[in-house]
């Protein structure tokens, strides 16, 4: 069987750094709208929460499910062992430890270089696959204030990978300036109320890994992560009404 990858051309093949998240799950479906071909990619760097790995491959499936132009698209997945990331980072998020601000003023949820390090394996990647599009769901907007996540860190970074790699790469952030709430309002726009529900289902974004059922998903509804869900969610839905 001919690997689409030798077949697709590289301007309408996209990678999708695709955690199990509600984040990169919307990605995945705005990449789905706009290439040919969409692979993903997953990394196991020894977070608290390796749920949102295991459900990874359920929600792809579901994904592929609501639309038969997405499931034609939906290509390889990749998952990637960044296991050394999680030996060297004393964060909230690789150890068993209370979630609170640094000395620095940053949480200590926060994994440095952690977005560099995904970006830079993931355009590896899409060297070898013949990819030209990286989509990550990084945003400035709300989110913890994580450095790897601003704007100017993803410009900077396609144009290291490029001159890097001598290969012409762009990075899309479709969520760089949007909030949950709005997050939310994307998802519909893209997948209406059957990928509303596998999102709201499936995915997993709590830092601590529990899977308690809410109105909004799953998750512990405390940590940073699962606030900033559950208030997008309520404003997104009381907005509909």
């Amino acid at each position: 069987m001919t690997d689409p990858a030798q077949t697709t051309p590289e301007n309408q093949s996209a990678l999708v750094l695709f955690s199990g998240g509600q984040d990169s799950s919307t990605c995945l479906a705005w990449a789905l709208e706009r290439f040919e071909r969409v692979e993903t990619v997953g990394f196991d760097y020894g977070q608290r929460h390796t749920i949102e790995l295991t459900v990874r491959a359920q929600l792809r499936e579901a994904m592929g499910r609501i639309k038969p132009l997405w499931q034609q698209r939906l290509g390889q997945d990749h998952m990637i062992n960044l296991s050394a990331l999680g030996e060297i980072s004393q964060t909230s998020l690789t150890r068993d430890m209370e979630m609170a601000m640094g000395s620095e003023g940053l949480p200590n949820s926060f994994v440095p270089g952690r977005n560099l390090i995904f970006l830079t394996f993931a355009a590896a990647i899409a060297y070898r696959r013949g990819i030209r599009h990286l989509v990550t769901g990084v945003c400035e907007t709300d989110y913890s204030g994580y450095p790897d996540c601003r704007d100017d860190t993803i410009k900077a970074m396609q144009v290291a990978l490029g001159l890097g790699m001598e290969r012409r790469f762009v990075l899309h952030t479709p969520l760089m300036w949007i909030d949950k709430a709005q997050t939310w309002n994307l998802t519909d726009e893209l997948g209406g109320p059957t990928l509303i529900e596998a999102i709201r289902d499936i995915s997993h974004s709590c830092y601590l890994g529990e899977r308690k059922v809410h109105d909004w998903g799953h998750g512990c509804g405390h940590c940073p992560a699962c606030e900033l869900r559950a208030d997008g969610f309520m404003r997104w839905r009381n907005h509909q009404k």
